[in-house]
């Protein structure tokens, strides 16, 4: 899940490599179509793989008109790619007449869906850090007022929040700190290391 790709350069060559591949593949055509679709939908993995590698052009060409939305090129073009293998083993059977443009709406739908499901995911771990910001600024507010560690009902009335949901943001507050102490020891093992050496060199 990221809004932002790592490794931008890496994507760009990943996707170079599609294109290539994309132009490389032969086309199906019409009288091909009929009999690859009808196998795909019996489960025929060669006639499947076939169609998605025909078709990989489509999905591309759908990733790149989303490919400011927050997710990378490549994982539009995976989801994409999920969405077409779909179509292809669902079109025998879905009623429609036009092949191209079923798969369309399905890639379309997948890419859709997902770049939905990260924009909620990231949404959610915005409105959880503000929680969380809001659960140690009352801990600490709470423990100067009354003299000691305040429970997680005092914390939640003070907050207006369900237990449980209080419970919850001290559970996620108390790994971060866990993961920061950790991470904050191996710092200063590793300083000590330095400190250690440059003691032996001198």
């Amino acid at each position: 899940m990221a809004a932002e790709s790592i490794n931008p350069d890496g994507d760009e060559l990943l996707m170079d490599e599609l294109r290539r591949q994309a132009r490389m593949t032969p086309s199906v055509g019409e009288s091909e179509l009929a009999g690859l679709l009808e196998k795909s939908a019996r489960g025929d993995r060669t006639s499947q793989e076939r169609l998605v590698a025909a078709n990989l052009g489509l999905v591309i060409r759908l990733a790149e008109a989303r490919g400011d939305k927050g997710l990378s090129m490549p994982d539009l073009v995976q989801e994409g790619s999920l969405g077409l293998f779909e179509a292809v083993r669902s079109f025998a059977t879905s009623g429609e007449h036009d092949f191209e443009s079923f798969a369309e709406r399905r890639i379309g739908e997948q890419i859709d869906a997902a770049i939905a499901a990260e924009a909620t995911a990231v949404r959610d771990a915005e409105l959880l850090v503000a929680a969380a910001n809001d659960y140690g600024r009352t801990e600490v507010l709470l423990r100067r007022t009354l003299g000691h560690d305040p429970s997680a009902a005092q914390i939640a009335e003070k907050l207006e929040w369900t237990v449980n949901r209080t419970q919850y943001v001290a559970q996620v507050v108390a790994e971060a700190r866990r993961r920061h102490d950790e991470e904050l020891l191996a710092i200063l093992d590793a300083d000590a290391i330095e400190d250690i050496d440059d003691a032996l060199d001198a």
